[in-house]
């Protein structure tokens, strides 16, 4: 189910990709080591797409290119990602980035001061247009999703861009409100791709959601059994994330998908018709 469930994740014509930490044994050093878990989600219900919302993880021992670069070999579609290189040299093409970690660096100018920052606050107001842009956006398919864009983001975008760079020479060079202008100014390719694609989002909260229980499980479960528990830890996720963005009851689901393939009620050629968004509870084979 889990080979089935990645392969599937990564042919869809729009992925969202994002990695995490994870603690793992370190066999013979007396402790852990941080190893890396990716997730690759897809969930086409907001541009009315094709297929069925998923996420599939994978470890890894470091974050190095190499690794993402070997999941998205064979990947042809729209990649909407953090920003991180790895992601765009896995597939040597521009991809889609994410107005909320953009936005992020102004809200923690903002946290982070005793006085008000109005340029950060401007620079909030204006994203936060680009938002309520969005709001009646999600079911509609690409071509309608793109022309309420065009006609009422890129304007905003248009605007948002000339004031950045006409602020970013009034502020000095290495204060931070000069670091978020110049985030958003030298990743602004990435940050419009929205504006010429109706499938992307606007964001990579898709999967910034799949990120949240892992991250609830590594406080939980403090680290993963070496490497191998870091990969298990990949299957076991994938499974019960994946169910749960069906609708399916992951617990119902695993012991009735176990015991038809132990039972060999269900030939390895009908494996398909148990992934998750296949499954019936109580079918008979």
């Amino acid at each position: 189910m889990y080979e089935l469930t990645l392969i599937t994740v990564l042919s869809s014509p729009v992925l969202f990709a994002d990695d995490t930490t994870l603690p793992v044994l370190d066999p013979g050093r007396g402790r852990t080591k941080t190893g890396r878990l990716w997730c690759y989600a897809v969930d086409p219900r907001p541009w009315n797409g094709p297929g069925h919302p998923a996420a599939a993880y994978v470890y890894s021992e470091n974050r190095k290119a190499e690794h993402p670069e070997a999941h998205l070999k064979d990947f042809r579609g729209l990649l909407q990602t953090d920003g991180y290189n790895g992601f765009k040299r896995a597939t040597g093409v521009p991809h889609a980035l994410c107005w909320a970690h953009a936005r992020r660096k102004f809200h923690d100018i903002l946290a982070s001061s005793k006085m008000p920052v109005p340029l950060a606050e401007e620079a909030l107001h204006r994203i936060a247009e680009l938002y309520a842009v969005e709001a009646n956006l999600s079911g509609r398919p690409p071509d309608a999703r793109l022309a309420v864009r065009q006609e009422h983001a890129a304007p905003l975008t248009d605007a948002l861009h000339a004031w950045m760079t006409d602020r970013l020479e009034r502020v000095p060079g290495g204060s931070n409100i000069a670091k978020a202008f110049r985030y958003v100014l030298t990743h602004w390719e990435g940050l419009t791709v929205y504006l010429r694609d109706g499938r992307a989002a606007i964001d990579t909260n898709a999967v910034e959601r799949q990120m949240r229980p892992v991250a609830l499980g590594r406080k939980n479960a403090l680290l993963a059994g070496f490497d191998t528990g870091g990969r298990h830890w990949a299957i076991v996720s994938t499974l019960i994330q994946t169910a749960k963005l069906n609708g399916v009851e992951p617990e119902a689901w695993l012991t009735d998908v176990l015991e038809r393939i132990v039972s060999g009620r269900t030939k390895r050629f009908q494996l398909n018709m148990l992934l998750a968004w296949n499954w019936k509870p109580h079918a008979t084979d």
